[in-house]
């Protein structure tokens, strides 16, 4: 068992670091020798559990969808939006979302390992199933479209505004967008009952594990527990 943890610990660090060395230089330019002084690892543990380069860039991306952080809600158009709220605010956080996104819009290493986005847009549309069968959004709404207008939309306001001169609050600008799209879709009785602001996200993100490393010091920033 000890074995196992220490194995599955060291598999993660393998893939921290090589999320970390592909946000800062791309897939393209990092070597797998900057990934192990990075990980401190030796080539023989790298090896036993990523086969090559590409093997790590697919974990990443994998790696990428993830809904931690969203607590069960009453309103399951709230987990959606706390979803996207807290993939926003982690994304300059966590290396792992920040070069998944990288990769994707990169088109030689989309061509080569795909995106995330159609794993993100059918979590969006199964909670958007699921608010459905609640009576929480319009029953005219196509799930699967609109899954996928949240994750085109969200994708685009972090490219486009990371373009922008001054100074822009991600977290803040989606949730200007989750309001503009949500209100299309919400019926009238639970629009008012959603709470999508980016001091939510804060809140939520201050409740997970590494949140709250962060906050005690114990865990750098952009390192996941």
């Amino acid at each position: 068992m000890v074995q196992q943890e220490r194995a599955i610990r060291t598999r993660r660090v393998i893939l921290e670091a090589a999320a970390a060395t592909f946000d800062e230089h791309g897939y393209e330019s990092t070597t797998i020798a900057e990934i192990l002084e990075r990980a401190e690892v030796t080539k023989g543990a790298l090896y036993f559990h990523f086969s090559s380069k590409g093997d790590l860039a697919r974990g990443v991306l994998a790696a990428a969808v993830t809904t931690g952080g969203v607590r069960p809600h009453a309103l399951k158009l709230q987990e959606l939006a706390d979803a996207m709220l807290l993939l926003a605010f982690r994304l300059p956080r966590e290396p792992m979302l920040s070069a998944a996104l990288r990769m994707a819009v990169d088109p030689r290493t989309r061509r080569r390992f795909g995106t995330a986005w159609p794993e993100w847009a059918e979590v969006m549309a199964d909670l958007l199933r699921e608010a459905k069968a609640r009576g929480e959004v319009l029953a005219h709404t196509d799930e699967e479209e609109v899954g996928r207008m949240i994750v085109s939309a969200w994708t685009g306001v972090r490219v486009v505004t990371e373009g922008l001169p001054g100074a822009y609050d991600l977290p803040g600008e989606i949730a200007r967008l989750l309001r503009l799209l949500l209100a299309a879709v919400a019926t009238p009785a639970v629009l008012p009952r959603l709470e999508i602001s980016a001091a939510r996200a804060a809140r939520l993100y201050a409740d997970t594990p590494t949140g709250r490393a962060e906050a005690a010091g114990s865990v750098p920033c952009g390192i996941t527990a």
